[in-house]
C-alpha cells in the first residue's frame, strides 16, 4: 500500500486559509484511510505545529509524511470539540490515535425487592429489573468475590427465583451455613430484612454503622442469654472487621476512579483502580495501542476522555485521581461533567489514604508493564527486528548490557543484565563491587566489571553473549573495546547506547563498536524497544546494588564512626532513644531534641545515616 507524501500536501495554502475557532480536524493519507483525530482550541495554531521544520517527534514525523489532506470541523467550544473527537476515534479507530477496545458494560451485584426474601445476584446489562444495583465492578471475579463473603457472612439467599419457589427442603447451602433457608421459612421474614439491610450497608460503604449496629445487637442478645445468636454476631463483626483491614476505607460515599499511566521501552498501561462507596472494588489494566503521546501526562490526556466518553455504558465517577498533572483537566472535567449532568472533579495531589491508593495504581501499572513487555511472543518479535536493524546473518540469542551506579563516586556498583529471546534471564544477572578507583571514575569502574565479568567467560563459566550493550557513549564503548580485545573476547558485537541530548526515549543514539558509525533506529523501532528495555532493566539493577551496599554499611556502621560524636553524646542519643536503631531511624527534629545535639549536629548524625 502507498501513501501520499507530505510533499504533495501544501500545508502553507491550507494553513492559510484555516479558521481559529476551536474544533477536531481529521487526517488522511493518501489511500483515502484516517489517520489522526485532533481536537483544537484554536485550529490554525494546533495544525501549523504539525508543520513547523524543527522539534517534532519521530512519531509525528511519520505522521506527518503521509498527510495528504486535512479536514477540519469548526464547533461552539473545546468541550464539544473534545466530545465530538472522541466519537470520530470510536468510529473510525485512526491509527495514530489512542484506541481501547470497547468493553462490554461493567458488572454489578443486586439486590431485588419488593418480595418478602429478596435475592442477592450478580448482573450486567441495563437496569430494567426492580431493586439496588451496587457497582460497578471492575471485572466478574471482584463480583464473586464480593458475593462469596457476603453469603458467608449475612447468608442472604443467592438462588434463582425458580429453584427457591419450588423448594420443599434446605438445600446444601443451608447445611453449611450460607443461607438461612428462608425457602422454607426457617428464618422470618423481619429478621431477613435485617440481613438485606445489614449486606446493603456493607455493599454502601457504611461499615462503621454496620458494626456499632452488630455491637449493639451481640450486647443485647447477650443479656438475654441468647449466646448463640451473640456468636453470630461476634463471627460477623470479626469477618467484618477483617476485610476493613485489608482495605483502604473511605467514610461516606466516595466514588472514585485512581488512574496512574507507565510508559517504558515506548509501551503504555494504564491502570485504573475503581474505589465505590469509599471501598476497592478492584482493578484493571489496560494496554492502549501507539499513540503520539509522549508523556504519562501526554496519554492520560487521551485515555481519560476515550475510556469515558467514546466507550458505551462506562459509568463516570464523581472524582479521578490522576497521577500526573493534566494541562487540560478543567476541559476534561467540562467534558465529563456535560456527559454525565454533574460536576467531576479531577485530582492530583492527594493526601492520606487517597495517596495510598494512587500509589498503588502506579506501582500495578509499572509491574503490569513489565510483565507485558517480557511476554515470549513480544520479546521475540523484538529480536527478530534487532537482526534486521543490526543487518545480522543470525537472530541474536543472549544479549548482556552493563551500566555503573554510585553516589557521589561512593559504594560503586556495576550491574550486568542478560537477556535471551524469552525476556531477562535473571538467574544470569550479575552484580560487582567496585573498588581500588578513583571514585567517581566511571571509565575504571567499567574496566572492572569487565574484566573480571569476562576472564570468568573465557574460563569456561557461563555463556558469551552476542552482543554486549554498554550504557555510555563513545568513550565507555572504547574502554570495552580495550578490555575485550586484552582479555581475547571474539564473536561479541558491542554497541554503545547513549542517551540523546533530550536524554528522552525514543532519541538514543547508538554506536557500532566495529565501526564506530552512528545507528539511527525509528522510535518506534520494536528493536529500539528491546535496546531501551535492557538499558533500563541494566540501570534498575545497578542502582538497587548501590542502595543495598549503601544500605549494609549504615546498618553496620555504628556512633563511634559519626564525626563530632564523642563518649557523652553517644551516651545521651542512647538513653534517650533506648538503642542504635532507634538512634539510626530518627528524623532531624527528633535528634535535635536529645540534651547536647545541635541542629546542625542532628543534621549530620542524620546525613551520615541516610546518605543518598
Amino acid at each position: 500500500m502507498t501513501h501520499a507524501s507530505a510533499d504533495l500536501f501544501d500545508h502553507s495554502r491550507f494553513l492559510a486559509n484555516t479558521t481559529q475557532q476551536p474544533g477536531i480536524y481529521q487526517m488522511f493519507g493518501g489511500d483515502g484511510e484516517i489517520l489522526y483525530v485532533g481536537k483544537a482550541k484554536n485550529l490554525k495554531a494546533r495544525l501549523a505545529s504539525y508543520f513547523r521544520k524543527t522539534g517534532l517527534t519521530p512519531k509525528t514525523q511519520a505522521l506527518v509524511s503521509r498527510i495528504a489532506r486535512i479536514e477540519v470541523t469548526v464547533t461552539a467550544s473545546e468541550t464539544e470539540a473534545l466530545i465530538l473527537e472522541q466519537n470520530l476515534i470510536k468510529s473510525n479507530r485512526p491509527p495514530y490515535n489512542i484506541l481501547l477496545r470497547d468493553d462490554k458494560s461493567y458488572p454489578y451485584i443486586f439486590i431485588s425487592s419488593g418480595e418478602d426474601y429478596p435475592r442477592i445476584s450478580f448482573h450486567r446489562g441495563a437496569k430494567k429489573k426492580r431493586g439496588d444495583y451496587f457497582g460497578p465492578f471492575p471485572n466478574v471475579g471482584a463480583v464473586k468475590e464480593s458475593l462469596h463473603f457476603l453469603q458467608k457472612t449475612f447468608r442472604v439467599r443467592q438462588c434463582e427465583d425458580s429453584v427457591f419457589k419450588n423448594r420443599t427442603r434446605p438445600c446444601l447451602q443451608y447445611q453449611i451455613k450460607r443461607c438461612t433457608a428462608p425457602c422454607v421459612e426457617f428464618i422470618s421474614p423481619a429478621d431477613y430484612k435485617t440481613d438485606v439491610y445489614h449486606t446493603s450497608l456493607f455493599l454502601t460503604g457504611n461499615a462503621d454503622k454496620l458494626l456499632g449496629e452488630l455491637a449493639d445487637k451481640m450486647d443485647v442478645a447477650a443479656q438475654q442469654l441468647a449466646f448463640e445468636k451473640a456468636a453470630a454476631y461476634r463471627d460477623q463483626i470479626t469477618a467484618l472487621r477483617t476485610v476493613q483491614s485489608q482495605q483502604v476505607i473511605e467514610e461516606g460515599n466516595g466514588d472514585i476512579d485512581v488512574i496512574a499511566a507507565e510508559m517504558r521501552a515506548a509501551a503504555i498501561c494504564v491502570h485504573v483502580l475503581f474505589i465505590r462507596q469509599g471501598r476497592i472494588l478492584g482493578s484493571r489494566s489496560f494496554y492502549p495501542s501507539a499513540t503520539l503521546a509522549e508523556t504519562p501526562a501526554e496519554i492520560l490526556a487521551e485515555f481519560i476522555p476515550q475510556f469515558y466518553l467514546a466507550s458505551s455504558g462506562r459509568e463516570i465517577p464523581r472524582e479521578l485521581i490522576v497521577s500526573n498533572q493534566l494541562e487540560e483537566f478543567e476541559l476534561l472535567s467540562a467534558a465529563l461533567q456535560q456527559s454525565v449532568g454533574r460536576q467531576v472533579l479531577i485530582n492530583h495531589q492527594v493526601r492520606s489514604h487517597r495517596a495510598q491508593w494512587l500509589q498503588m495504581a502506579a506501582t500495578a501499572a509499572q509491574q503490569n508493564l513489565i510483565a507485558h513487555i517480557n511476554n515470549k511472543k513480544n520479546s521475540l518479535d523484538r529480536f527478530i527486528a534487532l537482526q534486521e536493524a543490526l543487518n545480522l546473518d543470525e537472530t541474536p540469542q543472549r544479549l548482556e548490557c552493563f551500566d555503573i551506579s554510585h553516589s557521589s563516586g561512593e559504594l560503586t556498583v556495576a550491574s550486568c543484565v542478560v537477556f535471551d529471546t524469552n525476556g531477562p534471564l535473571k538467574s544470569d544477572y550479575r552484580r560487582f563491587n567496585i573498588d581500588g578507583i578513583t571514585p567517581g571514575d566511571d571509565y575504571a569502574a567499567m574496566e572492572q566489571a569487565l574484566t573480571r565479568r569476562y576472564t570468568r567467560l573465557q574460563n569456561g563459566e557461563g555463556k558469551l553473549p552476542d552482543i554486549l550493550l554498554i550504557d555510555g557513549g563513545k568513550g565507555q564503548l572504547g574502554k570495552a573495546i580495550e578490555v575485550l580485545a586484552e582479555l581475547g573476547v571474539q564473536g561479541v558485537q558491542l554497541i554503545g547506547v547513549a542517551k540523546g541530548t533530550t536524554r528522552k526515549a525514543g532519541f538514543e543514539t547508538l554506536f557500532d563498536g566495529e565501526t564506530g558509525a552512528e545507528i539511527v533506529l525509528p522510535g518506534d523501532s520494536p528493536a529500539l524497544h528491546l535496546i531501551q528495555h535492557i538499558r533500563d532493566e541494566s540501570h534498575r539493577f545497578a542502582i538497587t546494588g548501590h542502595k543495598q551496599r549503601r544500605d549494609k554499611k549504615r546498618k553496620t556502621s555504628t556512633l563511634e564512626d559519626v564525626p563530632g560524636i564523642g563518649a557523652n553524646r553517644r551516651r545521651e542519643l542512647l538513653r534517650h532513644f533506648g538503642g542504635l536503631q532507634e538512634v539510626q531511624n530518627a528524623s532531624i527534629n527528633d535528634l535535635a531534641r536529645v540534651n547536647g545535639i545541635s541542629q546542625r549536629l542532628a543534621e549530620e548524625i542524620y546525613a551520615f545515616f541516610h546518605n543518598d
